[in-house]
């Protein structure tokens, strides 16, 4: 019964400052509305990412110029860059059945009347739309006579077709890269993101045409599509030993298992991080908990002296502003999660989110916890008091 009593007065204090108690729960609100929404985002762009990884395939390997070191924090190294020389050889060492596949990008700034969009270059030779998955809905794609005339032709992506020619079919019209013709061959449906970036927004050409419009002989990476997936760990080692005569170990080959295990955990880590960064929110709010706890138990001076007077035990009055603090706390953090959980499903439009329930649940408790460490000391101070003394005060 001491309990409830405690709990009536408490609330019953709360409800005599309104004001004062949302915005003392407002830090809170903040805070857990934050670690929720912030991890929903990051564990949406992993999901996604994974999952189109995934979506490609289970015998990609890729072929990184640079050193990745291992255990070593993911620290990364460039001597020497890739050229289509290097894709070629690996085309007539592995033989006709392994696709190999030069991959360039680059941001380009596109446009068609006064029309204009930023976007990102895709180049690749004339394996590309075997070894990542392309659904035309108008046009062709490029073909090896395209390849090898550096021909001036491109294919749209679906976000770069609405942009830029809605309601019109845009196969066989102009379009302005970076202040050069193109002609558009054909333009691709919606596909998602990928491990390239959102394809929808990009623009694919061939890789002697995009080397052509950048002035350059580099390309980014080399991806080979084994023909068997059971021989994906040996295309690797065989990919390792054609290249490393010419690169040393200033280079890096993954399978697509690889890969996907570096992402993840690099956008486990991220999400981690976002959670950390938004919990020190949480943390300014627990703060200013205390402070206007602090700030309730001067207000209330001769209210404890009088309790005390007539028999209140130092536990009575330690509980009630316990139950103050975490009142305030918990509240706040069901509003956060509401709040939360609101803003992650209004971001689905713009970005991937997905949120999880140990997200919510450690904003909950977490706010709890800070309710109940951040009310202790004021609650203690305020048993404390000499009831004299606190019937003294003015």
């Amino acid at each position: 019964m001491k309990f409830f009593e405690s709990f009536r007065i408490a609330l019953r204090a709360l409800n005599a400052n309104k004001v004062r108690s949302a915005l003392t729960m407002l830090g809170v609100i903040i805070g857990v509305s934050a670690v929720i929404l912030l991890v929903a985002i990051g564990t949406g762009v992993q999901h996604e990412v994974t999952g189109s990884i995934e979506g490609l395939g289970s015998n990609l390997i890729f072929a990184f110029p640079g050193n990745v070191e291992e255990g070593g924090g993911g620290s990364f190294s460039v001597t020497r860059q890739f050229s289509l020389d290097d894709a070629a050889l690996l085309e007539r060492r592995l033989g006709s059945k392994d696709l190999v596949v030069p991959i360039i990008q680059s941001p380009a700034t596109l446009k068609v009347g006064n029309r204009e969009l930023r976007t990102t270059i895709a180049a690749a030779n004339e394996n590309g739309d075997e070894v990542f998955t392309a659904d035309y809905l108008g046009g062709r794609g490029y073909r090896r006579s395209d390849v090898s005339a550096s021909a001036r032709v491109v294919v749209l992506g679906s976000t770069v077709r609405d942009d830029l020619f809605p309601y019109v079919d845009p196969v066989g019209k102009s379009i302005d890269i970076n202040g050069q013709q193109f002609t558009v061959i054909g333009h691709l449906a919606a596909q998602g993101g990928s491990l390239t970036g959102d394809q929808d927004n990009q623009v694919y050409m061939p890789v002697t045409t995009a080397q052509r419009l950048l002035g350059t002989r580099d390309i980014g990476a080399i991806v080979v599509k084994a023909d068997d997936p059971a021989d994906v760990n040996l295309l690797q080692r065989r990919i390792k030993q054609i290249l490393r005569p010419k690169f040393g170990n200033e280079f890096s080959v993954f399978t697509q298992e690889e890969t996907l295990g570096i992402l993840t955990q690099l956008l486990g880590t991220l999400t981690v991080m976002l959670a950390g960064i938004a919990g020190i929110s949480l943390l300014v709010g627990g703060i200013g908990i205390m402070n206007i706890m602090l700030v309730s138990v001067s207000e209330r001076t001769r209210e404890i002296g009088i309790r005390k007077a007539v028999g209140a035990k130092t536990y009575d009055i330690m509980s009630q502003f316990v139950i103050e603090a975490v009142v305030l706390s918990v509240l706040g953090g069901g509003v956060g999660i509401g709040l939360g959980w609101s803003g992650a499903a209004a971001l689905t439009r713009w970005v991937p989110t997905e949120v999880t329930w140990w997200a919510v649940a450690l904003a909950f408790f977490f706010s709890a916890a800070v309710g109940i460490f951040f009310g202790v000391y004021p609650a203690y101070r305020a048993s404390r008091l000499d009831p004299i003394e606190a019937l003294r005060y003015e």
